[in-house]
């Protein structure tokens, strides 16, 4: 049992190998509705997560505390579905929030320009969508990878098109859509990397607390003003940040599910510029 995290580029066909993936391994293929799901529970709107889901985020956007919310949020949601396991997740940073979880595969779909204009120009005709010529179809596909790589850069401070974030690389240009499905089937079911330990186990709860206790921090009016390093191991959750802070965010921290202990550390950090607060 493993979870498989797919990056693609548009028109690379990665959500169709996904969804393909998922069939041949019984596998829930996690959309969108799963993140909605997740952004209700939190009383955040689904439009500002699709914003920062699809699109680069703006200069006051990536020192916005309720920003640094919805971030919590995407990674709470990952790490539950990291906890159920047997999963297929199609983008949403998982290559980089669930690089130390043992038992995800980490793939990454690419494809030719021409390869992915085509198929571009080939989705777009059947689903009845706008009538565009090549050029106006090459233009969008420059434009979201430019988008997402500015995204993950600023999100996450990483390189999307960096190698080592994964453990697959696969050109749909030069291997067809079932070749495809065929080695991340494969390296699921018969690598035992990628079965599921107790460890493993572990250490998506672990993270899977951070994020709440993330959520949580970053609803707070009073603990959203500060950084507040939050750590997890067995339920223990060190809190380290400005003594200020620390009083209300062991409150918050407390009555979450898993907390077992808190232990609090106060190191003098600067708070978040009040224009953002």
């Amino acid at each position: 049992m493993a979870v498989v995290t797919i990056s693609q580029q548009l028109g690379s066909g990665g959500t169709e190998i996904g969804i393909s993936v998922a069939d041949r391994l019984g596998y829930c293929f996690v959309d969108h509705k799963r993140f909605e799901e997740g952004a209700h529970r939190y009383g955040l709107e689904t439009d500002r997560l699709w914003h920062l889901e699809e699109e680069r985020p703006s200069l006051f956007e990536r020192f916005d505390t309720e920003t640094r919310r919805y971030l919590a949020v995407i990674k709470s949601v990952l790490y539950e579905i990291a906890a159920d396991d047997r999963a297929v997740v199609i983008g949403r940073g998982g290559q980089w929030l669930l690089r130390d979880v043992p038992h995800v595969l980490r793939a990454r779909v690419v494809a030719p320009t021409p390869v992915r204009v085509a198929e571009l120009l080939k989705v777009l005709s059947e689903h009845g969508g706008d009538r565009i010529g090549a050029h106006a179809a090459e233009r969008m596909v420059d434009h979201d990878d430019a988008q997402k790589a500015k995204r993950m850069r600023y999100l996450f401070d990483v390189e999307l098109n960096d190698p080592t974030l994964y453990h697959l690389v696969i050109n749909t240009g030069q291997l067809d859509r079932r070749a495809a499905v065929g080695l991340i089937a494969d390296l699921v079911e018969r690598r035992p990397q990628f079965a599921l330990t107790e460890s493993g186990r572990q250490t998506v709860l672990d993270r899977s607390l951070v994020a709440r206790v993330e959520v949580a921090l970053a609803g707070h009016p009073l603990t959203r003003k500060y950084h507040v390093e939050v750590d997890a191991r067995d339920g223990i959750v060190t809190l380290e940040g400005p003594p200020a802070a620390l009083e209300d965010a062991e409150a918050m921290t407390r009555d979450l599910p898993g907390v077992r202990e808190i232990r609090p550390r106060a190191v003098e950090v600067p708070p978040v510029p009040p224009f953002v607060g």
